[in-house]
């Protein structure tokens, strides 16, 4: 009788000690970033057939992609996002035209007192740029913009208040560097969007200085995102980014506003209804007449999205 009183103790107690051990040696599985992966597609599709007020069939096609990597550990967060777009229309008389053309990396950095305040302070670097090249259609001879022709960086650091609960973040910098990319030598000579444009000689013929194929400024820069529900599986989206130069033209602003309404149908199934409107004093417009491709003063820019399609989340 003692033996089975001794035995069964001595197996209490050794099983107690084999759990605790398998306790302590439990990896930490906590993990402080955010990871969100998004890749979809729109369709957009017009068929005639025998329409007595006319029409061309045409169809259109936007891939999309979203990559966050957010971190966050107490005082420090890191939030970094890649948006990348490309869409083409197609119309039975007329050949591929693009629609939508993006690269977008945005990267922000900060560091707050205690855990209690909203606001950080610290960075902000963001980068935009184009997949292929664009042009004034119908003209397809003489593109109007091409990869890094032009891409954009902005480096600068100042402070963010950020609401999680609300979706909510504004991005406040009184110093800004932006820089403009044109590394199309042609678009670099007709000084395209804001580059010191080539040097000619009297008869206009010969160049004697190339155009630079960069531009530095230094501002100040406000921007702001807003996420939240509308109703029931109607989400909106929307962010603006204001910039000025200070060493030339100080308090003409450069404005960037997109917004997203995105009405979710099931787990798969997406509909999208967006707008992006761009005013950028450095941007002339250039559109065809008869044939010829005229350069006219800055203009607001604007586009207009709707379709259905399909999102995939990882």
């Amino acid at each position: 009788m003692i033996k089975r009183i001794l035995f069964f103790t001595l197996l209490v107690f050794s099983t107690a000690s084999f759990s605790q051990i398998i306790r302590t040696e439990k990896p930490d599985t906590i993990s402080h970033w955010k990871k969100i992966n998004k890749v979809g597609i729109d369709f957009t599709q017009i068929t005639f057939l025998n329409w007595s007020a006319g029409g061309n069939n045409s169809i259109s096609g936007l891939t999309k992609g979203q990559f966050i990597r957010n971190y966050l550990n107490d005082n420090k967060k890191w939030d970094n996002e890649l948006i990348v777009r490309y869409g083409i229309n197609k119309q039975e008389s007329q050949d591929l035209r693009k629609t939508d053309d993006q690269i977008s990396l945005n990267s922000t950095l900060g560091y707050r007192r205690d855990t209690i305040s909203n606001w950080y302070y610290g960075g902000k670097f963001s980068f935009l740029n184009q997949f292929s090249d664009g042009y004034s259609y119908p003209n397809v001879e003489k593109p109007i913009s091409r990869p890094f022709a032009p891409a954009y960086f902005f480096l600068g650091i100042g402070a963010e208040y950020s609401r999680k609960d609300l979706g909510f973040n504004l991005y406040l910098s009184p110093l800004t560097q932006k820089t403009t990319l044109v590394l199309d030598q042609r678009l670099a000579n007709d000084g395209a969007f804001g580059v010191d444009k080539a040097v000619y000689d009297e008869t206009g013929t010969i160049i004697l200085e190339n155009g630079k194929k960069h531009r530095t400024e230094l501002g100040a820069l406000i921007s702001s995102q807003w996420k939240t529900k509308i109703m029931t599986n109607i989400n909106l989206d929307t962010r603006a980014t204001l910039y000025t130069d200070y060493l030339k033209d100080f308090g003409n602003i450069d404005v960037d506003w997109q917004i997203a309404i995105e009405m979710i149908v099931n787990k798969y199934v997406r509909a999208n209804l967006g707008t992006h409107l761009l005013y950028d004093n450095d941007i002339k417009n250039k559109r065809e007449v008869d044939g010829v491709q005229i350069t006219e003063g800055p203009r607001v820019q604007w586009k207009q999205i709707v379709g259905v399609g399909l999102e995939y989340t990882f």
